[in-house]
């Protein structure tokens, strides 16, 4: 199995600026030393990753030609991916604050994806200083990036973990995972932009069931998920078609289906939506919202 294949495009939703971020936003990226930036010797730059496809929707420079056609092709099949890139990195930062508010200090984030300004980091500490936070990515790229940024980073407060989502126990177990997050405490799980990288015969009901039942009252689960609810058919198939050609599959599941994911937590209002329509705040969702065919939730276990 490519451990290549479900890396979360998510990842590169770490792009967004903190809502509301000032100074603060960017002063923590400049932990990263040019000399810890180098593309691992394992990074595949002929094939299509879809975290670097993520990274050029936003703009970002972490990517390579495969991966810019790919992208290009993707976008003229669904030109709204650029704004469900921007809008989904939006939901990350808006629901990491959300359970930082309700008094969680741990998060959990696989499909870390290449990390830039407005981190899961970055806006839980900016509510919660003390806040712990473990990323997990398969891809090397990923984690070399990370590992960088957390160059002079107070120690012991965010963890750079390299597993595969399909093997959620071998994360569970990881001495990495155990010694920065206390599973007898709440975390916020995220799963934010990833899931839709499994498919259904890799068990991807089981894979969030075992992550859910994990976790202690009081955690929270932050998804967002893909969905062809609210492209033209003929989009989704297309794009479907286009990342057939990546090192991940893309699997669009529908409203029903992603809400199953959630299991027996408990939706928080406005429960599972439209990607954009999650908490969009006063200045409401941006325009051309509609076209954004994704969903969004937080869910808690109680």
């Amino acid at each position: 199995m490519d451990k290549d294949a479900t890396q979360g495009a998510a990842g590169t939703r770490d792009g967004a600026p903190a809502p509301g971020g000032g100074a603060a936003a960017g002063d923590a990226w400049r932990w990263a030393r040019a000399e810890d930036l180098k593309p691992p010797t394992e990074l595949h730059t002929e094939t299509a990753h879809p975290a670097r496809m993520y990274d050029y929707y936003l703009g970002g420079k972490d990517n390579f030609e495969a991966d810019r056609r790919a992208a290009e092709a993707a976008i003229a099949a669904y030109p709204a991916l650029p704004l469900l890139a921007r809008t989904n990195r939006a939901f990350l930062g808006r629901a990491v604050e959300y359970a930082a508010g309700l008094g969680i200090r741990q998060f959990l984030d696989i499909g870390t994806g290449i990390p830039a300004v407005g981190s899961t980091t970055e806006v839980a500490r900016r509510v919660a200083p003390d806040a712990r936070v473990v990323y997990v990515d398969n891809d090397p790229i990923v984690a070399t990036h990370a590992r960088a940024l957390l160059a002079g980073h107070r120690d012991g407060h965010t963890t750079v973990l390299q597993a595969d989502l399909r093997d959620p126990g071998a994360i569970l177990a990881d001495p990495g995972l155990k010694q920065a997050i206390d599973l007898g405490e709440p975390v916020a799980l995220m799963l934010v932009a990833v899931l839709h990288f499994v498919r259904d015969e890799e068990g991807v009901d089981e894979i969030v069931a075992t992550l859910r039942d994990a976790l202690a009252p009081g955690s929270a689960l932050i998804l967002s998920h893909g969905s062809p609810d609210f492209a033209p058919r003929s989009s989704a198939d297309e794009g479907v078609r286009v990342y057939s050609r990546a090192s991940a599959p893309l699997v669009l599941r529908e409203r029903s289906r992603v809400e199953s994911l959630l299991g027996d937590f408990t939706p928080v209002e406005p429960g599972l939506v439209q990607l954009p329509l999650w908490r969009p705040g006063p200045e409401g969702p941006p325009e051309g919202w509609q076209a954004v065919s994704a969903y969004a939730g937080v869910a808690l276990k109680v």
